[in-house]
């Protein structure tokens, strides 16, 4: 299933993604942001788990933020992953 995520405290304001049996794919991240991370990223994470993702990029910051791009990605996962379970349930 297809995810939009609206960002907090980063430069990106987006992140699109798609999640599928809690499988991370497609991810993007629009309106703004570093571009060569922003490319390496989703590349990165492509076809892992909800699972590896949080563990690899949860916590992380960017200068004196509380979060980063990386950890938005893991909250809109999260967030989506949860969605994802109650339709199945």
């Amino acid at each position: 299933m297809k995810y939009h995520y609206k960002t907090e405290e980063v430069c990106p304001k987006e992140i699109i993604f798609e999640l599928n049996d809690g499988i991370l794919s497609h991810v993007q991240f629009l309106y703004g942001g570093c571009p060569g991370n922003l490319q390496a990223l989703p590349r990165l994470v492509e076809n892992m788990s909800v699972e590896e993702v949080t563990q690899k990029l949860e916590g992380i910051k960017c200068g004196r933020k509380n979060t980063s791009c990386a950890d938005q990605l893991v909250k809109a996962i999260k967030k989506a992953y949860e969605e994802e379970k109650k339709v199945v349930s």
